[in-house]
């Protein structure tokens, strides 16, 4: 049974050991995959308009339709980035942490998600695992937030073996976060206070310690994770040959 200080201490050792690298591959995946972009455009004050300024109003829908139509290109612009582009970066980005928890690792890993095989089938499987994340959410919030604990493993998988099913790949995830999903909701729930101060310091801590050092932790938990299945016969060694095996091509 595993311990959060455990975890924490492990990942934490792993993310100072190779400081500078963990901090760049952290920022380039939360770039790529929308993590980063939680900021809006501010809504300025509005002005108190007359029977008179018809024309004045009409240009502002103009004006603000056009904001909207910018606003919605961008936004599937974004999307698109994140499902061709980040989502493989984030295979990579796993990787890097799965190696980098035993030793220094390079930047160049995290291009490994697009040198691997598999690109289009990991393409598709990230993008059923976050539409069905989004369709949960919109269900009920609670079950989103459990089926998004459950799916959690499915990059780590990937990166690790990017030959493996979709359907394995979910059906592994299901698995090892069985019994687990509490437990790494309260993982995440103790990062509360380096949240709290990356908010505060309009996110350089955030940037430069807590994401990197959360990120660092979690693919603790995924090496747990891993131990597990391949333990009870949920996961062969074939399905997860470790990170130690060179599958990048």
């Amino acid at each position: 049974m595993w311990t959060r200080s455990e975890l924490k201490q492990r990942g934490k050792s792993a993310f100072l050991r190779n400081y500078g690298i963990t901090v760049l591959v952290t920022l380039i995946l939360g770039f790529l995959t929308g993590e980063l972009s939680g900021n809006s455009i501010s809504n300025g004050a509005r002005d108190v308009i007359t029977e008179n300024d018809g024309d004045i109003m009409a240009l502002a829908s103009y004006v603000w339709l056009l904001i909207f139509g910018i606003g919605l290109i961008i936004a599937l612009i974004g999307i698109l980035v994140k499902i061709f582009i980040g989502n493989l970066i984030e295979i990579g980005a796993m990787r890097f942490y799965e190696e980098n928890s035993s030793r220094k690792t390079s930047l160049g890993v995290i291009l490994s998600g697009f040198r691997q095989g598999s690109y289009g089938k990991n393409v598709l499987t990230l993008f059923l695992r976050d539409l069905y994340r989004v369709l949960w959410t919109f269900l009920l919030i609670i079950p989103g937030i459990v089926k998004s604990y459950e799916y959690s493993m499915i990059s780590y998988i990937l990166a690790e073996n990017p030959e493996i099913s979709r359907r394995r790949a979910f059906e592994i995830s299901r698995e090892m976060m069985r019994g687990e999903k509490w437990n790494a909701f309260v993982l995440d729930l103790s990062f509360i206070g380096w949240n709290f101060l990356s908010v505060i310091t309009f996110g350089i801590v955030g940037l430069l310690y807590s994401r990197p050092y959360l990120k660092s932790t979690w693919v603790e938990l995924y090496k747990v994770n891993r131990e597990k299945v391949l333990g009870n016969g949920s996961a062969s060694i074939e399905e997860l040959p470790g990170v130690d095996v060179d599958v990048v091509e």
